[in-house]
């Protein structure tokens, strides 16, 4: 039982490597190839925690003022000002791409969620944890900012 359970481990992993190199044309770090971008694009919405938490934070226009001001200094370089993910050049060849903060999907996301996002990151993207660099009040703001269209 033992010797079947590994050959068909072996075949999977077999299949499973096979289908990754057919489905990336070009394995060079500049450019991922689109079955990785599609496995870490996946990944990436598994991965997001917070559901049931909430921004403490009123909506107030102070509020979304100095969310504004936290978003330039901490997360326009990556998402660009219009939070399209259109910042620096280099984010352009990232795998999963810049989250498009204007996007359906997130727009969709609830301050919890972004406030998750903003203080763990998440693993295996460009998206860095800030927790221990911005404290509660510049989080809670960052994900009001980011939740706005």
């Amino acid at each position: 039982m033992r010797l079947i359970s590994g050959i068909l481990i072996g075949i999977a992993i077999v299949i499973i490597f096979i289908f990754f190199i057919a489905g990336t044309t070009n394995v060079s770090a500049d450019a991922p190839g689109q079955l990785e971008t599609r496995v870490m694009t996946r990944v990436k919405y598994w991965r997001i925690g917070g559901k049931d938490l909430s921004n403490p934070e009123p909506e107030t226009a102070v509020i979304r003022s100095e969310g504004a001001e936290h978003f330039q200094h901490h997360c326009q370089i990556c998402h660009g000002l219009d939070g399209q993910g259109t910042g620096v050049p280099l984010v352009n060849k990232m795998s999963p791409p810049v989250a498009n903060l204007a996007s359906p999907r997130v727009q969709a996301y609830s301050d919890g969620q972004l406030k998750w996002i903003i203080e763990n990151g998440i693993r295996s993207t460009g998206m860095p944890g800030w927790k221990g660099t911005l404290d509660e009040l510049e989080a809670n703001l960052a994900a009001a900012r980011a939740s706005l269209p």
